[in-house]
């Protein structure tokens, strides 16, 4: 298993579940990944383009090309205007379309370039609603524990299954994540 930080274990593990659960009701992928290059999952008539925030400003530019996928993990608590981050999202995918989004929540500040928001996952459900997206066709969910956020305070720790629980507390969430369907 490739090292990855205690607080994404388990976000990445459902966020994996989530979008290959996507992928499979696709005839083709048009993938939009924001910051990020984990996902090269494009089918044979699919596409995938990777567009890194902040060179790429979502809060200002929507591309004129449609997605049935978006994927944008860690980036939205660096926008200073995600609302309108959300609209470009939700006018650049297809119907239907699926926006996957993750954040931290319980998780220090970090400038890259600047840190802006946290949500909650009811908060992250209502922000994406008012981006155009049907409550009832939003989904989120949450990991943390206290364990965790203590030891991300000071700075990531490495997973290592013999030393980290991955119990999850609802009241004390690392990171946060959701997929709507436009």
């Amino acid at each position: 298993m490739a090292k990855v930080t205690w607080s994404r274990v388990v976000m990445n593990q459902e966020i994996d579940r989530l979008i290959n659960s996507i992928v499979g009701r696709l005839d083709k992928l048009n993938l939009l990944e924001i910051s990020g290059c984990r996902w090269t999952v494009s089918g044979e008539n699919g596409k995938h383009k990777t567009m890194n925030y902040p060179e790429y400003d979502i809060c200002e530019l929507k591309l004129n090309e449609k997605f049935n996928l978006i994927i944008a993990e860690m980036v939205w608590e660096h926008l200073p205007y995600p609302n309108r981050a959300g609209n470009n999202v939700y006018a650049m995918l297809d119907t239907p379309g699926f926006f996957v989004i993750s954040v931290p929540f319980m998780y220090p500040i970090h400038n890259h370039p600047i840190d802006c928001t946290r949500w909650t996952p009811i908060g992250l459900r209502y922000f994406l609603s008012e981006c155009g997206f049907d409550l009832n066709k939003i989904h989120t969910n949450s990991w943390g524990n206290k364990d965790c956020v203590i030891s991300h305070n000071q700075e990531p720790i490495y997973y290592d299954a013999e030393k980290h629980s991955l119990i999850n507390d609802p009241n004390m969430p690392v990171s946060v994540w959701a997929v709507a369907q436009k």
